[in-house]
C-alpha cells in the first residue's frame, strides 16, 4: 500500500467522526473495553446457573468456591471498566469527577453487588416461565443451556440494576452483547417484572421506557417501541431518558404474537390481553382485549398437472 494512501486513511478514518463534539474526549480517555465486558457477562451466567456455563467440570463440593472465585473476577473487571465509563462520562459531559472514583466506585458496585439475590430470583421465575408456556421444553435444564431468552433476559436484569445505579455505557454495552448472540433486544432501561418469556426471540426489540408486568409472553419479531421522535425541544435536541414516556406498559398475563408492534408511550396494554399476530397497535386496549387483524383475502388456483 502506498504510503500516501496510508497517510490520507489515517486522517479519515482515525476518527469515528472528526466534526463530532466529543471526539477529543475520545482520544484523550481510555474507554470501556467490549470484550472485558463481555468476559463479565459470561462469568455472570455462570454465577447465576452453578454449574451450566463452567468451561470445566465443577462437584458440588466445589460450586461455591467456584462462584466466589467468579464474583471476584467480576468485581476486578467491573470495577475498572466503571471507572473508565464514569471517567469518560464526566469529561464529555463537563462533569467533575469524584476525587475517590475508585473508592467511590467500590462503594457502587457494593450495593449492585446487595442486589444480586434479588435478580437470581427474578431469573428463577423466567425459567420456570419458560418451561410452562413452551410444550417443547424438556426440562429447566434444557432451557437454561439453550434458550437464546435466558442469556438474553438474564444480561438484561444484570444490566438492568446497573443501569439504575447510574453506570453510564456498561449496561447499554452489556445488553447489545447479548442482542448480538441472541438476536433479542432489550434496553436495560426497560422494567420487567417476574416470569418474563420470550419465545424463539429472533427480531425481539423492548425500548428503554417499556414496562411490562407479571406472567407476560412475546415472540419472535414482536417490537415494543416508540414513534419516530419528531418532537424536539428548543435547542433542537431529542428529549432521552426516563423522564420521557417513549414506549408501551403491558400490564400483567399480557400475550403478544409473532411480528406484533405495539408503540407509544402513552399506550398501555390491559392484563390478560392478547396481542395477535402482525397487529400495528398505537393506541391503548382494556384488559382482557383479543387484538387481531382480519384474515387477508387469499386467492387459491389449482395448478394444472402435466400428464
Amino acid at each position: 500500500m502506498k504510503p500516501e494512501l496510508v497517510t490520507k486513511l489515517t486522517q479519515q478514518l482515525g476518527r469515528y467522526n472528526v466534526n463530532d463534539i466529543h471526539a477529543d474526549t475520545v482520544m484523550q480517555h481510555r474507554l470501556p473495553n467490549r470484550e472485558s465486558i463481555s468476559q463479565v457477562c459470561d462469568l455472570f451466567l455462570s454465577v447465576l446457573f452453578p454449574g451450566f456455563f463452567n468451561a470445566v467440570q465443577v462437584g458440588r463440593a466445589d460450586l461455591s468456591s467456584y462462584s466466589r472465585k467468579n464474583l471476584y473476577e467480576i468485581d476486578y473487571i467491573l470495577c475498572e471498566q466503571i471507572c473508565l465509563a464514569r471517567r469518560y462520562d464526566c469529561s464529555s459531559h463537563g462533569d467533575e469527577l469524584p476525587s475517590d472514583l475508585v473508592d467511590n466506585t467500590k462503594g457502587i458496585l457494593e450495593a449492585f453487588f446487595e442486589r444480586l439475590p434479588e435478580v437470581g430470583k427474578l431469573i428463577s421465575t423466567d425459567v420456570k416461565a419458560a418451561f410452562d408456556n413452551d410444550p417443547a421444553a424438556c426440562s429447566h435444564e434444557d432451557i437454561i443451556l439453550s434458550y437464546p431468552c435466558i442469556m438474553a433476559i438474564g444480561i438484561y436484569r444484570v444490566a438492568h440494576e446497573l443501569y439504575k445505579l447510574d453506570i453510564p455505557l456498561i449496561p447499554r454495552i452489556m445488553t447489545e452483547i447479548a442482542h448480538s448472540n441472541t438476536g433479542i433486544d432489550i434496553h436495560p432501561g426497560a422494567t420487567i417484572d417476574e416470569s418474563f418469556f420470550i419465545d424463539h426471540g429472533t427480531g425481539v426489540v423492548i425500548g428503554e421506557t417499556c414496562i411490562i408486568g407479571k406472567h407476560c409472553v412475546l415472540y419472535h419479531g414482536v417490537t415494543l417501541g416508540a414513534f419516530n421522535p419528531l418532537f424536539r425541544n428548543e435547542e433542537g435536541e431529542l428529549p432521552r431518558g426516563q423522564s420521557n414516556k417513549r414506549h408501551p406498559t403491558l400490564e400483567d398475563h399480557v400475550v403478544v404474537y409473532p411480528g406484533a408492534t405495539i408503540l407509544g408511550g402513552d399506550t398501555l396494554i390491559g392484563h390478560h390481553s392478547v396481542i395477535g399476530g402482525n397487529v400495528w397497535l398505537t393506541k391503548s386496549v382494556e384488559a382482557n382485549s383479543v387484538v387481531t387483524i382480519e384474515d387477508p383475502k387469499l386467492n387459491v388456483k389449482t395448478r394444472n398437472k402435466k400428464k
